[in-house]
């Protein structure tokens, strides 16, 4: 595989990982989306359960709505270190791991770097990050226009 991804040229090589991995990880983030509300249907549908304590009930439900994003966050941060490790862009997981996150969140203070031909694969991470939390962004919005108290279904 890498000898046919070495012939496309210097910033083509990170294209063709690029696109499939960005494709990969936003299906995995939709669907990852799609469980999550699904899961919290039924919090949604006995909300009058929970009347007496109201703010409870939307705090446990936004906090455990962060904690399953924040780890599908991390998984689609896995995919783009197991990739990066595949082609040889980085030598060991914890570089990896730590370079996904760090392009993945736009932190990039981290000081683990790809090799330069490599280096618009990362650019193309961290253009998948900010469409992820973008989808993020939107879908924290809808379920706290969902599970705020006293909304109407």
């Amino acid at each position: 595989m890498s000898s046919q991804i070495q012939d496309v040229g210097f910033w083509g090589q990170s294209w063709l990982v690029g696109v499939p991995l960005i494709a990969l990880t936003v299906v995995v983030h939709v669907l990852g989306l799609g469980l999550i509300r699904a899961a919290f249907a039924r919090a949604f549908k006995d909300r009058e359960r929970y009347h007496r304590f109201p703010l409870y009930h939307f705090a446990m439900v936004m906090w455990l709505t962060v904690t399953l994003v924040t780890g599908l966050h991390v998984v689609e941060a896995t995919i783009w270190a197991a990739a990066f490790l595949l082609i040889g862009a980085m030598p060991n997981p914890h570089a990896a791991m730590l370079y996904s996150i760090s392009a993945m969140t736009a932190y990039g203070h981290a000081q683990v770097y790809l090799e330069d031909h490599w280096q618009m694969l990362g650019a193309l991470e961290s253009l998948t990050g900010l469409i992820l939390f973008g989808l993020t962004t939107a879908f924290l919005y809808g379920m706290i226009q969902r599970a705020w108290p006293g909304r109407d279904k």
